[in-house]
């Protein structure tokens, strides 16, 4: 779900510092004057052709697109998956280039790579991007193959493609929007377009989509299941695949978990046998997210959140009411907190009042 790396990346971004560098200093520029007309053009390198996009198991929103029939576009593909909220917090920039610059030749591709194995069901996907507002073509990779067709490590990853089929640049991880922008009016202008307005978008990002906290930012995304478990604090640790009775600890230090009630902790997630099961999270953040979904698809579960011992309040998430009341009907990530200045240390407590929920991860913003 986080932004992954490797050697390669590394070179890569190395040997394009100094476009960064250039880019960046024209966007100080761009943010102070807004309304102001101005151009930015910096040799960006080939890194390679545009890969197929054959490994699509399936297409949202159009037909199965292609290279060849995408030559003369401008195209931005972005991987993603929908329960990321590295992701999520992508979108409102996407939906609005999409919007903005689609008469001028650019065509915003998301290839939905999925993490869990509820995002490889494509009514989940179909209901994602339905309920995100996305209209713009969605590739289904649920076999990886164009994710590795780009060789890319990351959600999410944008990869940006000139008319002539090269790929000329790729950013992972979130930010850099203005940046990102700069770079596709810079294709478009090489493709022989220059009638779009030259200021940068401004999104109006609300919900689990607002830009992250990143100053009071200090817990990880933490995950359930067992493969990638860190900073476990029930005593005598997880039992693999079977059913087990948990307690919680008298004490939590920060960004420790732990579960209480009797739970099947599985290799991506977690599920919980009986009712009135709960995890406990100590947490430093303005917001916190579970992903989670019902075990069993069509029902529901209904669930209670209460911060330091007491309903949230002002504090709740937009998928819990102040008294932190909410239900779990789809799989995807809910927003349980976001809790106003100061930011301080916390522990979150998730009573789920029936059995049948499933968790993965924790995500903070």
């Amino acid at each position: 779900m986080s932004m992954k790396s490797n050697t390669r990346y590394r070179l890569l971004l190395g040997a394009a510092a100094s476009a960064f560098a250039i880019l960046q200093l024209g966007l100080i520029g761009c943010a102070r004057a807004q309304h102001s007309d101005y151009s930015l053009s910096v040799r960006l390198p080939v890194e390679g052709e545009f890969p197929s996009l054959g490994g699509a198991t399936s297409w949202l929103n159009s037909g199965p697109l292609t290279p060849a029939g995408l030559r003369g576009k401008v195209v931005l593909v972005d991987f993603w998956t929908y329960s990321c909220i590295n992701s999520i917090r992508t979108l409102p920039y996407l939906r609005a280039w999409a919007e903005k610059y689609k008469d001028d030749g650019l065509v915003v591709i998301g290839v939905q790579a999925p993490e869990f194995s509820f995002e490889e069901r494509i009514d989940n996907v179909r209901w994602a991007v339905n309920d995100m507002k996305l209209s713009y073509p969605i590739a289904i990779d649920n076999e990886h193959a164009i994710w590795r067709a780009f060789d890319n490590e990351a959600w999410p990853a944008l990869y940006f493609i000139d008319a002539k089929g090269h790929v000329r640049h790729h950013q992972l991880g979130e930010g850099g929007y203005g940046q990102a922008e700069l770079i596709i009016q810079q294709l478009l202008n090489e493709a022989g377009k220059d009638g779009f307005d030259h200021r940068l978008v401004s999104v109006d990002a609300r919900g689990a989509e607002a830009a992250a906290d990143w100053r009071s930012l200090k817990s990880p995304e933490t995950y359930v299941g067992y493969e990638r478990s860190d900073n476990f604090g029930s005593v005598g640790g997880t039992a693999r695949n079977k059913s087990r009775i948990y307690a919680t600890p008298t004490e939590l230090k920060l960004n420790h978990w732990a579960l209480s009630g009797d739970w099947t902790v599985g290799k991506q997630g977690a599920v919980l046998n009986a009712a009135n099961g709960r995890i406990i999270y100590r947490f430093h953040a303005r917001d916190l997210h579970l992903v989670m979904g019902p075990a069993t698809r069509g029902s529901a579960v209904r669930f209670r959140v209460l911060i330091d011992g007491r309903p949230p309040g002002v504090a709740h998430g937009i998928d819990v009411d102040d008294q932190g009341n909410g239900a779990v009907s789809e799989q995807r990530m809910y927003q349980l907190i976001r809790q106003p200045n100061p930011i301080v240390d916390h522990t979150i407590d998730i009573e789920f009042l029936d059995s049948g929920v499933e968790a993965f991860v924790f995500t903070f913003g």
